[in-house]
Order: structure tokens, then C-alpha cells, then sequence
């Protein structure tokens, strides 16, 4: 698993698939515009959601849930980075939210 920084993620988010993997009530205070939210706990029964040929970025609030969920990705065959920081260093730098 490779990470990415959260100016990256920026860069690549019209091109990659973004999952954010935070609970309900976190994505409440806002997501990446383009992310594909599926909470860590039901992943295993959505993988169908994510496109195998496309890279993933994994988001989490600060990256520790999103560096398991990339590396469970990437066992399973697709390619996932994780976002160095999660949403509180994306929000810090003042990047786009939905």
C-alpha cells in the first residue's frame, strides 16, 4: 500500500475512485466531492461497488482506518493508496467538501 498526500488525492480524484470509508455520522461533516462512501463494516458486502481496473484512493478521518481497508484492497486484487492525514488534513488545508 502506498500513500498518497492530500494534494494528490486532490489531483487524481477526477480519474481514480475515492472511498471514504468513515461512519455515517463523520461523512455528515462533509466528503471529497467525487468519494464513494461505503463505511469500513460493510465493505466486504459492497466490493462490487468499486471498479477493479480503476487505482483507489481510501479515505478515513485520519488514515488509520483507511490504511487496513487499502491493504485488504490490494490482497484482494485491487490497487489502493491511502491518504496520508484523512478528511481533518483535508479540511485543514481548505479543500472541497460535499
Amino acid at each position: 500500500m502506498a500513500e498518497t498526500t492530500i494534494q494528490d488525492t486532490n489531483d487524481r480524484r477526477s480519474r481514480d475512485q475515492i472511498l471514504d470509508v468513515r461512519e455515517d455520522f463523520e461523512t455528515a461533516e462533509g466528503m471529497i466531492p467525487e468519494a464513494l462512501h461505503i463505511p469500513m463494516g460493510e465493505l466486504n458486502a459492497r466490493l462490487s461497488e468499486l471498479d477493479r481496473a480503476r487505482p483507489v484512493i481510501v479515505v478515513c478521518r485520519s488514515g488509520n482506518r483507511s490504511a487496513r481497508v487499502a491493504d485488504a484492497l490490494n490482497a484482494a486484487g485491487y490497487t489502493a493508496d491511502t491518504m496520508t492525514g484523512g478528511m481533518t488534513a483535508w479540511q485543514a488545508a481548505g479543500l472541497p467538501v460535499r
